[in-house]
């Protein structure tokens, strides 16, 4: 009788990580300072965060529902609304902030008039918000002189260069790939593929308002983080929150924690450290953002069912918890 090894895909495993690096980050900042911290945060802004998270959330689905309908997916905004707000309930149960993903694609795959558009246009949503929360990051470090130095500022800049090239290289080699040698299966999804690129390459415009809408997403949630640390005494300026937040959301995509819990805490408390944070104030600030995304999904949950007379979103999830994928091509 063989034994099936636990991977990062299973919720265990990441519950565990989650806790794991929770532990050592208390041990590292007292828990009792970082639970004062928390305690800090008066009732009344609890509410008002949760209603202002899923209400900023309503960018993400034009950002999302452009770039889809580009590509040709052809949904609705009810359609996209309920498949994207049933996204955020998936993130609280899949790993990283991308979690999601695959939740939102398999509740609109019953609607779209093209599976390889929504595949595609969920693609370059997830490549555009990290592109995004970039130069969210870069124009914080530009306007912070503690935040980089001349070399590590020129490391950004040659980093994000380095990026945009192998992206535009993937883009061509796709383009350029000799289809005929490929298996029919393959050549198939490929031809299916391109036709999508081909759809969203053919209009520049939705890509321009669609990057215009995420870089206005992260700002409005790195502005609301940064109204929060207020709230808990952390008083910094917010172009420090713009160069801060985004690289902690960037590091909370890695699949290794259950919603990126602990690593996002983590990645704040090193990158807030010399602007003079506190670093049991800079994990009580992710815990408190982590509680409002948490609460924010499962309440999102309910708007999608609200949103929908058919089971599709609970058959969508319970596939995504089956197969454990969380792909982006599949926040």
């Amino acid at each position: 009788m063989t034994r099936k090894r636990l991977s990062f895909k299973h919720p265990v495993v990441r519950i565990a990580f989650s806790l794991l690096v929770l532990i050592l980050l208390f041990v590292a900042f007292p828990f009792a300072d970082v639970a004062a911290a928390v305690g800090s945060v008066p009732l009344g802004v609890w509410p008002l965060a949760l209603t202002v998270y899923l209400m900023l959330h309503f960018i993400g689905i034009i950002k999302w529902r452009t770039l889809i309908n580009a590509a040709g997916a052809g949904l609705t905004l009810r359609e996209a609304a309920r498949a994207y707000y049933m996204g955020l309930f998936g993130n609280t149960f899949l790993p990283s902030v991308v979690g999601g993903d695959v939740v939102r694609a398999g509740v609109a795959m019953s609607h779209t008039t093209s599976k390889s558009g929504l595949i595609l246009g969920s693609f370059a949503d997830r490549l555009l918000d990290v592109l995004g929360l970039a130069a969210v990051s870069g124009i914080g470090a530009l306007l912070s002189p503690r935040a980089l130095d001349d070399r590590s500022r020129r490391i950004f800049v040659t980093l994000g260069v380095v990026l945009g090239v192998l992206g535009a290289v993937a883009l061509i080699a796709l383009w350029l790939a000799p289809v005929k040698r490929f298996p029919f299966k393959v050549r198939r999804r490929l031809v299916a593929v391109r036709r999508a690129v081909r759809a969203t390459a053919s209009q520049p415009g939705a890509l321009l308002t669609a990057f215009s809408l995420g870089m206005l997403l992260q700002i409005s949630l790195t502005a609301m983080n940064w109204l929060l640390g207020r709230s808990m005494g952390i008083d910094i300026p917010l172009y420090v929150w713009l160069f801060v937040w985004p690289l902690a959301k960037i590091a909370a995509l890695l699949p290794l924690t259950q919603n990126g819990i602990g690593v996002r805490e983590a990645a704040q408390a090193a990158l807030f450290a010399p602007f003079g944070v506190a670093g049991a104030k800079a994990v009580a600030s992710g815990l408190v953002f982590a509680v409002v995304i948490v609460t924010g999904g499962i309440l999102a949950g309910g708007l999608a069912f609200l949103l929908s007379k058919a089971g599709g979103e609970r058959r969508a999830l319970r596939g995504a918890g089956r197969d454990g994928e969380v792909e982006p091509t599949a926040t």
